[in-house]
């Protein structure tokens, strides 16, 4: 099976370039992120045509979690369990193929120290929670998206000036090892060693072409599902596109 992750900064606005690569990248999964779409908008005829099943929530502008597959969706889970219908739209969960799939937008944190970066460790802590509450690490599990934290040096095009840095702060890191603890092995790091390789770039000052860019997009398995994986790579094709996403697709296979 073959399962992506890709925060595609607006499906409508990236619906040509999402189906393009749906058909060259012929994934069996895919976990998009900031669809930026309210449900009602969402374009799921355009992608059963395409021959895939959408399981969806978002909002208006911004936010907006999916996921895509060839496969039947399953006891989909939307947002955390006890959030109210005005939370904001981040988490997805479904059964896919026998694999227990939760697929993330965390906070962005918009800079240290404000309200906005204590509600995204707060939101990582209960994301651990929700694993502790809801999975076993004996079953197949994947936890994917955009995590808007770079966890390693290697993860960051130049560590020195990001030390400290929204990212790549330290509180950051501490919140998403604690979630990685559950149980979860960085799949891409596992298949690829310490290779340099990001998810996303700047728009701004040529970061892209310059390769200055951070490895915040994941795919974590647990230990049952690490075994079956062959394969994890970051897709950087679609970010060479006119007016493309500042994410790059992060593709995973397994046995």
């Amino acid at each position: 099976m073959k399962i992506a992750t890709w925060n595609v900064n607006s499906i409508n606005v990236r619906m040509p370039q999402l189906l393009e690569w749906l058909a060259r990248a012929n994934p069996d999964v895919v976990c998009l992120q900031e669809t930026k779409s309210v449900d009602a908008n969402f374009p799921e005829f355009e992608l059963k045509a395409a021959g895939y099943d959408a399981a969806f929530v978002g909002e208006k502008s911004y936010n907006g979690v999916a996921i895509l597959s060839r496969l039947p969706i399953e006891n989909v889970q939307l947002n955390f369990p006890d959030d109210g219908a005005e939370a904001p739209k981040r988490l997805i969960a479904a059964t896919v193929g026998g694999v227990r799939i939760v697929n993330t937008y965390i906070p962005n944190g918009t800079e240290l120290g404000s309200d906005k970066f204590a509600f995204k460790l707060d939101w990582l802590m209960r994301l651990r929670r929700y694993f502790d509450s809801t999975c076993a690490q004996s079953d197949d599990v994947l936890l994917c998206g955009d995590f808007n934290v770079a966890p390693e040096p290697t993860d960051v095009w130049n560590p020195a000036a990001w030390e400290g840095k929204l990212h790549f702060s330290k509180p950051e890191r501490a919140a998403i090892t604690f979630v990685k603890q559950w149980g979860f092995c960085d799949l891409f790091r596992k298949l690829n060693g310490e290779v340099k390789e990001f998810s996303w770039w700047d728009y701004r000052a040529g970061a892209f072409q310059h390769d200055h860019g951070l490895r915040i997009d994941h795919i974590w398995t647990s230990p049952k599902l690490t075994a079956r994986g062959t394969s994890c790579v970051i897709d950087r094709s679609t970010r060479k596109l006119e007016k493309p996403s500042d994410h790059a697709p992060v593709i995973a296979e397994f046995s």
